[in-house]
C-alpha cells in the first residue's frame, strides 16, 4: 500500500538535474522536502557542465565558420580570439540560465525548501547528514543526487595535473595541452581548445578513441581531430609520473619498455568520474557502492539502505543530465511509495559537441551485429542537401533495423548537428516508429535530419526487396 506522502520527509542532497526534480517530484507529492545542495543551486549542469561548456563549443563553432565567410562573398578580417570577454559571455550565460530557470520558483510554489552553498554533506547516520559547518539535515526518506568528481590518478606528480573543471576555469587559453583520455569528456576539452589555437596533444590508453562507439564512428572522428591539427596518440602506453618543466609540465610515459616525455604549458586528465563514498560517510548508512565505487540502485533507485534512494551520476549509469532528470522523478516516487517504470531505455541519446560532432541512439553496429535478423545502412552527409548548402559534407549517418520487425535498434551519427539529429530517431525509436514509417514522415526540407530520412528510406528500399 503506498505510503501517505505528507507523512514522510524527505531530504534531498544535490542541486542538479537529478536532485532538482527529485525534489520537485517529492514536493509535488506533498511530501515535507529540503534541498541541500553543496553548491549554486543547478549543479554541475548549470555551473561546470552542458551549459558553460556547450557556450565555449559554441564561440569555437563561430571561429571555425568565420573560415567559411570568403566562400559565401563575405569578405572580413582574420577573427581573432578574445578570452577574457568570451569568459566573460560564458558567466553571463551561466548566470542567466540559472536566473530563468523556472524549477526554482516551481520548487519553492511546491513548499520545498532549498539551501544552497552548504559545502559537501556527510552522513552520520542513516536518517541525518552533517555539513562541514556543522549544520545537521534530517529525513524519513533521503535522495542522493550529489554527483561526481573528476578522478584523480595515483601517478607521482599528478598534483601539477588539471582537471576538466580547471581547464573550462582558465584566464587564458595555453599554447600548449596535453589532454589524457580518449572519451567524450577529453575530446570535448581537445576539441574546444584546439579551435582556440593551442597545439593539443590528447592520449588514450586504448587502442582507440571513443572505446563505446563503433570503429567507423570513432575512426571518423579521429580523422577530423587530425585535421584540425590534434595529435592523438592511441595505445601510448602508461603514464610514469609527472614534473614541472621550464615551460609546463612534463609527462613521463613508457610503451613497450620504452620511456617517452610529452611537455606542454598544461595538462588536463579527462580519466573519467568518481564518487568520493569516504568523503559522504555511505558506509556510516549502510549505502553499498559497486566496484567502480558508485552507489549500488536498482531500477527505482533504491539502494541497499532502506530508506536511502540515489539518482544521478552517483550511480554511474547513464551520466547526463536528460537520463539523470529521469532517475531523480523515478526515485522520489518509489520513496513515497508510488514507483513508476523507466520509460525508454532503449533511447537514451549520447553524443559530444566536438568538432566534428557525433552522437547515438540504441544499440551500435558491433552490438546489433549479434542479432543476425538486422539490417544496417549508412548515408554520407555528401549526399544530403542541407549539409551540402551549408559546406559541411564530412560525415555520415548510419541506421539499423530489425529485418523481421523493422523497428529502429539504433542510430549513429558523425559530422554537423549530430546531436541534434540523434533526437529526431530517439524520439521515433521511444514511439516505437517503424523505420518504414520514419522513411515517410513528411521531415521539412532542407533539414540536417533529412540525412536520417534519407538512411530510412534506403533501408526500406532494401527491406523491400530481400536479396
Amino acid at each position: 500500500m503506498a505510503m501517505a506522502a505528507a507523512e514522510t520527509k524527505v531530504l534531498v542532497l544535490g542541486g542538479g538535474p537529478a536532485g532538482v526534480f527529485a525534489a520537485l517530484r517529492a514536493a509535488d507529492l506533498g511530501a515535507p522536502t529540503t534541498l541541500v545542495t553543496s553548491g549554486d543551486f543547478g549543479g554541475m549542469a548549470a555551473n561546470d557542465g552542458p551549459v558553460p561548456v556547450r557556450t565555449l563549443a559554441h564561440a569555437a563553432r563561430l571561429m571555425r565558420d568565420a573560415a567559411q565567410l570568403p566562400i559565401y562573398g563575405i569578405r572580413t578580417g582574420e577573427p581573432t580570439l578574445d578570452y577574457p570577454t568570451l569568459l566573460g559571455r560564458v558567466s553571463e550565460v551561466v548566470h542567466e540560465v540559472r536566473a530563468r530557470s523556472t524549477l526554482r520558483s516551481e520548487i519553492e510554489r511546491a513548499g520545498a525548501v532549498v539551501q544552497e552553498n552548504v559545502g559537501l554533506c556527510r552522513f552520520i547516520d542513516e536518517r541525518t547528514v552533517v555539513t562541514p559547518s556543522g549544520q545537521r539535515f534530517s529525513g524519513d526518506k533521503i535522495i542522493v543526487c550529489t554527483g561526481g568528481q573528476a578522478r584523480r590518478l595515483n601517478i607521482p606528480g599528478f598534483e601539477h595535473v588539471a582537471t576538466h573543471s580547471d581547464a573550462w576555469g582558465l584566464k587564458a587559453v595555453p599554447e600548449s595541452m596535453i589532454v589524457i583520455g580518449g572519451g567524450a569528456t577529453g575530446l570535448q576539452v581537445a576539441s574546444i581548445f584546439a579551435a582556440f589555437g593551442t597545439r593539443v596533444t590528447l592520449f588514450e590508453a586504448g587502442s582507440r578513441l571513443l572505446c563505446g562507439e563503433d570503429e567507423d564512428l570513432a575512426a571518423a572522428v579521429a580523422g577530423g581531430f587530425r585535421d584540425r591539427g590534434i595529435d592523438i596518440r592511441e595505445a601510448f602506453g602508461s603514464i610514469e609520473r609527472f614534473e614541472r618543466g621550464d615551460t609546463g609540465i612534463r609527462m613521463h610515459f613508457s610503451n613497450s619498455g620504452k620511456e617517452q616525455v610529452a611537455e606542454a604549458e598544461l595538462a588536463v586528465c579527462a580519466a573519467g568520474w568518481c564518487v568520493d563514498a569516504e568523503e559522504l560517510g555511505l558506509s556510516v548508512a549502510g549505502i553499498e557502492t559497486d566496484e567502480r565505487g558508485y552507489i549500488c540502485v536498482d531500477e527505482h533507485g533504491r539502494t541497499s539502505a532502506p530508506n536511502i534512494y540515489a539518482a544521478g551520476d552517483v550511480t554511474g549509469l547513464a551520466m547526463l543530465a536528460p537520463q539523470a532528470i529521469h532517475q531523480g522523478y523515478l526515485a522520489a516516487s518509489a520513496a513515497l511509495g508510488f514507483p513508476e517504470l523507466a520509460t525508454a531505455r532503449h533511447a537514451i541519446p549520447v553524443g559530444s559537441y566536438t568538432d566534428p560532432e557525433y552522437a547515438r541512439v540504441g544499440m551500435n553496429e558491433a552490438q546489433a551485429r549479434r542479432n543476425s535478423h538486422v539490417m544496417i545502412v549508412a548515408v554520407a552527409f555528401a549526399n544530403a542537401t542541407r549539409p551540402i548548402i551549408d559546406g559541411r559534407t564530412f560525415g555520415f549517418c548510419k541506421l539499423i533495423a530489425d529485418r523481421n520487425s523493422r523497428q529502429i535498434l539504433g542510430c549513429s551519427v558523425v559530422g554537423d548537428r549530430a546531436v541534434d539529429i540523434v533526437q529526431v530517431a530517439a524520439v521515433a525509436m521511444a514511439a516505437q516508429m517503424r523505420v518504414d514509417q520514419l522513411a515517410y514522415f513528411p521531415l521539412s526540407f532542407p533539414v540536417y535530419a533529412g540525412v536520417l530520412a534519407q538512411a530510412a528510406a534506403r533501408l526500406t528500399y532494401r527491406l523491400n526487396r530481400p536479396e
